[in-house]
């Protein structure tokens, strides 16, 4: 296995848009050599987030419907849907994969993620090696389909993205676990094939598939010091 063993666990629930971006992107901006990676697992407030190079003014009513709870990604993508869902941020040194090619380190870091939906009974696939999908972008993140999405049965249920800097590599995902709408813009959910997970009891199967996939040790733990003023200092717009 290409990881070390030990990892920091992150654990943090119904936080609003804002409060979730703003951790990953201090986890990520406060990575370094010496630094243990993150597993980050965590909740939303009923929210929504756009990738970083889409423009929030361009959806003025959506941002209404949803109260102001929104926020920008630190990684590319559509508009996502937060409130229905469980998600995770992994923050690895880029030494953990080398001479890997971004769409190896997707197909490796997303294999926790299969044996997630595989430990539920379901037969999960990339959009890739799924007959009858078509690669293609959207707006909207659960309406187009990349390659290293996660495709039940035809239907697309979640999505990962990363962001990189020399040393390091950051990715997130979510895992939709109830259905809030019937609309192809919010994407199929667990509850969509007859599972219905809390908040905790998804945690621990998320967490599992990752000891086992990868060997994985962990150490819970909170942000420290240094994190928690890059947080503070990103909440706050400084």
């Amino acid at each position: 296995m290409i990881f070390n063993n030990k990892f920091r666990l992150i654990k943090s629930e119904n936080l609003s848009a804002k409060a979730n971006t703003c951790l990953d992107s201090a986890l990520f901006k406060t990575f370094n050599k010496d630094s243990l990676p993150v597993l980050r697992i965590y909740s939303w407030q009923t929210s929504v987030t756009f990738g970083l190079s889409q423009n929030p003014s361009d959806y003025v009513t959506l941002i209404e419907d949803y109260k102001n709870n929104f926020a920008k990604r630190i990684t590319g993508g559509g508009v996502l849907f937060h409130g229905h869902d469980i998600s995770y941020s992994l923050i690895i040194p880029s030494s953990y994969i080398e001479n890997k090619s971004v769409k190896e380190t997707y197909e490796l870091i997303c294999s926790f993620i299969l044996n997630f939906y595989s430990h539920l009974g379901l037969k999960a696939n990339f959009a890739k090696d799924t007959e009858g999908i078509v690669l293609s972008k959207d707006a909207f993140c659960q309406v187009g389909f990349e390659a290293y999405d996660i495709i039940i049965n035809g239907e697309k249920i979640g999505g990962n993205a990363q962001k990189r800097a020399k040393n390091v590599i950051f990715q997130h995902g979510s895992i939709p676990l109830t259905t809030i709408r019937k609309d192809e813009k919010y994407g199929s959910s667990l509850e969509d094939f007859s599972i219905k997970l809390s908040f905790d009891e998804a945690a621990n199967i998320l967490q599992t598939a990752f000891e086992k996939t990868f060997n994985a040790q962990f150490i819970e733990s909170q942000l420290d010091e240094n994190e928690q003023n890059i947080y503070y200092e990103l909440y706050e717009g400084k």
